[in-house]
């Protein structure tokens, strides 16, 4: 019976050696004694996805994430970009207490291209059985699937939920962390804390860092229950809407007001989320909610999703409900045009709507998906999705390039397959 892996593990346990029978990863590995006694080993295994979706709006793209640059929809009427990737992984024991891993990862970038680039690259020190230590690129600990984001293979939808899974488009700190287990009874824990810094992949001109970024985290596992809490905090840095807020802030008081309050760059940004999934074996249950904060034109929303799915020999179907809402404001007045001459009105109220063009951004929408995995076998899996997706009124959602026709508030459909495997 094929057991899921929610939180249990990381994925690079998950690739070497299989989770509850999930997996059947086959290394190429090699050992070599140390002097003292130890082994050290390493190992190399890999996943990808193959996907093809459709979507039925033809006035925007839907993907998985802002940091792709088109989809399916205006851009063509089939995408095979964004749910497709390859991965390959080394993980490396030096001795009993020092470790390494190196992930690198393939799939569609912001240019268009397919350049690999290093998701995960740290150096791990065991220092004692509860306290592992680590420095390099470590995966963010966001959401139940933190550990095993880009292996489609470990969890039963085609993709998780765009609606809470976009807020967050890194996934990646490049720092330290400490992670501490503790028992609490028979519940098992696994407490994070990590420091960092995070430079999002953004095509020139644009550029981001966000410094200064702190996480926490607490896993907990109680026989098939596990529950998942999650924050990240940083200061966000970034030229993104620099000149719309400097023509602003010529407009005097009224426009520099405006400026502040809404450009993005050195301002706190943060995000927290709960996570549960209960999994006795032949059924699951899984939800999330959370929120994002900043008091800037990325604004805040509060997310959430609920999936269920039963399996059935190698067929498991599932169903899925999701929102993304605003928890703040989704446009604004802007400069005041009353009094203005025709030479200073006409641009302060083009200046307007570019700021409400901003705001507009913010994802509002709901997705209703029903899907089945048919795992082919014992390290491949093919799955069907229909999602009915619904921006709200005056949102774009999560959809990407829309165009003057694109109306909000009318749902669309999207279709996917994909191919998941590991080995």
């Amino acid at each position: 019976m094929q057991q899921t892996i929610f939180g249990r593990c990381s994925a690079s346990t998950f690739l070497a050696l299989g989770i509850a029978g999930a997996a059947h990863a086959q290394d190429m590995s090699t050992a070599a004694a140390m002097p003292d006694g130890a082994p050290r080993t390493w190992s190399i295994s890999g996943f990808g996805t193959f996907g093809a979706a459709r979507s039925s709006e033809r006035q925007a793209d839907y993907t998985t994430t802002i940091l792709k640059p088109n989809g399916t929809g205006v851009s063509r009427a089939w995408s095979t970009d964004f749910d497709t990737r390859a991965g390959v992984q080394l993980d490396v024991n030096l001795d009993r207490r020092w470790s390494a891993v190196v992930q690198l990862v393939s799939e569609q970038r912001l240019d268009n291209s397919y350049r690999p680039q290093v998701e995960w690259a740290n150096v791990k020190y065991q220092a004692t059985p509860e306290l592992a230590l680590r420095f390099g690129r470590i995966a963010l600990p966001m959401f139940l699937t933190a550990d095993y984001r880009k292996v489609g293979y470990a969890y039963p939808w085609v993709r998780p939920p765009v609606e809470g899974y976009s807020s967050l488009p890194v996934f990646a700190s490049d720092g330290v962390d400490a992670t501490l287990r503790w028992n609490l009874g028979d519940v098992h824990n696994a407490a994070q804390v990590l420091f960092g810094r995070n430079k999002p992949p953004l095509v020139a001109p644009y550029r981001a860092v966000a410094r200064s970024l702190f996480g926490m985290s607490n896993t907990s596992d109680w026989g098939a229950f596990n529950l998942r809490i999650n924050y990240i905090r940083a200061n966000l840095t970034t030229n993104v809407g620099e000149e719309l807020f400097d023509a602003l802030a010529a407009f005097g008081p009224a426009g520099q007001a405006l400026a502040r309050r809404y450009a993005a760059d050195h301002k706190i940004v943060s995000m927290a989320n709960v996570g549960v999934n209960y999994d006795p074996g032949n059924w699951f249950l899984t939800a999330e909610a959370g929120g994002t904060r900043t008091q800037s034109f990325l604004g805040r929303t509060r997310n959430a999703y609920v999936s269920a799915g039963w399996r059935w020999h190698a067929l498991t179907p599932y169903a899925t409900y999701s929102r993304v809402r605003a928890a703040g404001a989704t446009s604004e007045r802007g400069l005041p045009l009353d009094g203005l001459p025709p030479a200073y009105a006409v641009p302060a109220a083009y200046l307007n709507g570019a700021l409400n063009g901003l705001l507009s951004t913010i994802p509002q929408q709901t997705s209703a998906s029903a899907g089945l995995r048919w795992d082919l076998r014992a390290n491949m899996a093919l799955k069907f999705e229909y999602d009915r997706v619904k921006p709200v009124d005056g949102s774009r959602g999560t959809l990407l390039n829309p165009t003057p026709d694109f109306r909000s508030d009318r749902p669309f459909h999207v279709a996917s397959v994909t191919l998941d495997y590991v080995y």
